[in-house]
């Protein structure tokens, strides 16, 4: 009777952790990306599943990090989400930082450093339980998904091949997102579907 009850006990937790392992896992280039939902800054409610037809970026950010500093700062990202908007692909920046840790912002405060840095993302979610950090992988800011019109997922990784904070790496960078938006609209393969980020950790909650 132990024997079983061991067997029994054993696979029930063999199962949990199948299932852990399962909602946490990284998502697969050319595999459908993962839907979620979650609060947009504005206080609506967000449903990834509402821009199927659209490509989306999913950027992952932390005004604080020196990192994500030097692509705002510098106009980098602000520049890729206008050019964005104009090409009918939906942004949604994305931030996990939980509360009392670096990066963590309420809604009003993550719009108005939007407007301030001149950043025009076309949705900005908070996700203070990390669960969609979490459900995505996403390890830093920036950290950087591209999602495709039948909502496949066809980019995961850094914004660009120069692992830096500086400034001036940015004019001789290979920026990825660029370079993925010129594949989809030509049809092709992205030529580097799967790449390194870097920058901060995320400061998901403990």
């Amino acid at each position: 009777m132990q024997f079983k009850q061991f067997i029994a006990t054993g696979l029930v937790t063999a199962a949990f952790a199948f299932a852990s392992i399962a909602v946490f896992a990284d998502p697969l280039v050319d595999q459908p990306a993962p839907g979620f939902t979650g609060t947009a800054a504005d206080g609506s409610k967000f449903n990834l599943d509402t821009l199927r037809g659209k490509t989306v970026v999913l950027e992952w950010t932390n005004d604080e990090c020196p990192f994500v500093k030097k692509h705002y700062e510098s106009g980098n990202i602000p520049q890729l989400q206008k050019d964005a908007a104009g090409k009918g692909i939906s942004w949604v920046q994305i931030i996990s930082s939980a509360p009392g840790k670096q990066g963590h912002v309420d809604g009003a405060t993550a719009l108005k450093l939007n407007e301030e840095r001149g950043a025009k993302p076309a949705y900005v979610v908070l996700d203070t339980d990390g669960k969609i950090g979490k459900l995505y992988g996403a390890q830093t800011t920036p950290h950087i998904f591209v999602i495709d019109a039948k909502g496949v997922l066809v980019y995961k990784g850094g914004i660009d091949n120069i692992p830096t904070a500086k400034k001036e790496d940015l004019a001789k960078a290979t920026n990825y997102v660029r370079e993925t938006w010129a594949a989809l609209a030509d049809g092709k393969k992205v030529p580097n579907p799967s790449t390194k980020p870097y920058g901060c950790s995320i400061k998901y909650q403990s």
